[in-house]
């Protein structure tokens, strides 16, 4: 007997024929009314569909919505989109799909030294440099060939140990990464000699050290960024002394729209301390922008990895109802995708920029929705000199340098290409996290840096924040900081027009 094929209930993305909403002249009335026959259904399921359409609608579950003639999540089988193509041709129908934080990747080991003898291993311990306390949680990964990624990777138990099956007693390490949660830097050793009983000493992170935010940024006021609204589109904002959240929502369906915090990956909580961070070293951090009405809106559900094309769609949306002049946007990753794109053009017809971190895959072309044309693309800069002596940050090195200054260079882990606009400082950054403070890198992280430098460079264009909020205003936003960047002589496949001082 022939087994049959399960058929399996996917989530969409139903969008008009252009942008979120189905106004006229993009949208027809047909593409309209189908839309709030479909929101009726979401806030009164019992309630008969119009008539004509009830066969449509009764194949699928409404999820959420994205105003009343707007966007839709459905659910529904994968064989019925072509049926309801077909009834309304001026709808466009996608897939779910998920964007991730453009954290610079840690790096890991892809092929295990110990196949044949794992007993023998080598247990290290790693402890604070400040007393010898034992740090719990890092992980540590040992290549014996960096090239080929071959090696053993482990985490610290709460003594600081860590036990790592290189197949023998003692082993020659090509480069050992020390990753920390937070609260350290992270370490690199390269070209030792490991056995049992080793000590690695981790840095505690100093406030008051010159990372490459404050060399770049170095006299910020409190008052800097005033009448400046920022929106930042991430994994939530936690509450922090450095921080003022002012408002924001949470449109992962399924969750409490009023808690916009932490989802507890900290990642969103590190961008808005570099965008507004209001504290003052050694006992805090500061931002580039601190006075900013700071928003936050939560894309990424409670522990998730990865946030849904329609929850960032909703979320930039949101941003832009509160009337965000910048819209921050530290992920990316994926095929270009309908929705995001549909949310970047309102929010730029609307008077807003979007500010995308261009993606941390070694050098390869700007990932998506950085690489969409109406985005504004953002590059990882570094500089030497601005994280200590042996800490990962020194393997982000790499040419070309820059003619004005060759301790600049753009990260070994930063994405480029045509469309990046600009390059921030995205190499050590000392910024807020839940509980404290951590040292991240990323395009993630020079994206808010150019974000906070934009909003401190606009606040004092008044003329151009009094525009009607139109695509005129979100162009001379761009304009203006266009315009303003200075270069650094890295070529603009590397840092666009430069970087925004």
């Amino acid at each position: 007997m022939a087994k049959t094929t399960k058929r399996v209930v996917q989530q969409f993305v139903v969008l008009p024929t252009r942008g979120l909403r189905a106004t006229q002249p993009h949208s027809s009335p047909r593409v309209a009314n189908f839309l709030l026959s479909l929101n009726q259904t979401l806030v009164a399921p019992k309630m008969a569909a119009p008539q004509g359409i009830e066969h449509l609608i009764e194949k699928m579950r409404v999820l959420d919505s994205i105003h009343e003639d707007g966007a839709k999540l459905v659910e529904m089988l994968p064989d019925d989109v072509s049926a309801l193509r077909a009834a309304n041709p001026g709808l466009r129908i996608v897939p779910v799909v998920y964007y991730y934080p453009a954290v610079a990747p840690r790096r890991a080991v892809a092929t295990a030294v110990a196949r044949v003898n794992a007993a023998k291993s080598i247990s290290i311990r790693i402890v604070s440099a400040a007393n010898q306390s034992p740090i719990a949680g890092v992980t540590v990964v040992a290549f014996t060939d960096f090239a080929n990624k071959a090696g053993a990777e482990g985490v610290t138990n709460a003594k600081g140990q860590v036990s790592l099956a290189l197949g023998a007693a003692k082993k020659k390490i090509e480069r050992l990464y020390l990753y920390a949660t937070s609260g350290f830097w992270n370490g690199l050793q390269q070209n030792v000699t490991l056995k049992t009983g080793a000590k690695f000493q981790l840095l505690k992170i100093d406030l008051g050290y010159t990372d490459e935010l404050k060399f770049i940024y170095p006299n910020v006021a409190l008052t800097d960024g005033t009448g400046l609204t920022v929106g930042v589109v991430d994994t939530g904002i936690a509450n922090h002394p450095d921080l003022t959240i002012v408002g924001g929502q949470n449109t992962v369906v399924g969750e409490n729209p009023s808690d916009f915090g932490d989802n507890g990956e900290g990642h969103g909580t590190h961008v808005g301390g570099i965008i507004a961070g209001h504290g003052t070293p050694p006992h805090g951090v500061r931002g580039i922008a601190p006075s900013v009405k700071l928003r936050s809106y939560r894309v990424f559900g409670k522990g998730a990895k990865g946030a849904t094309n329609y929850a960032i769609a909703k979320g930039v949306d949101a941003a832009v109802q509160d009337q965000c002049d910048l819209i921050n946007m530290s992920l990316g990753g994926g095929a270009a995708d309908e929705a995001t794109k549909a949310a970047v053009a309102d929010a730029r017809a609307a008077g807003s920029l979007v500010i995308v971190a261009a993606g941390n895959d070694g050098r390869q072309p700007v990932s998506f929705p950085a690489s969409d044309p109406l985005s504004i693309a953002v590059s990882a800069l570094g500089r030497k000199g601005t994280y200590p002596a042996g800490t990962a940050e020194v393997g982000d090195e790499m040419a070309p340098l820059a003619t004005s200054d060759p301790k600049y260079f753009i990260a070994a882990f930063s994405n480029v290409g045509l469309e990046i606009a600009f390059t921030g400082p995205g190499v050590g950054i000392i910024s807020t996290f839940p509980n404290g403070y951590a040292v991240m890198d990323g395009t993630s992280m020079a994206c808010p840096a150019v974000t906070g430098a934009a909003a401190r460079m606009l606040a004092g264009q008044k003329q151009i924040l009094g525009m009607p909020r139109n695509s005129a205003r979100s162009d001379a936003l761009a304009q203006f900081l266009m315009q303003a960047a200075k270069t650094l002589g890295l070529g603009t496949t590397f840092e666009g027009r430069g970087l925004l001082s």
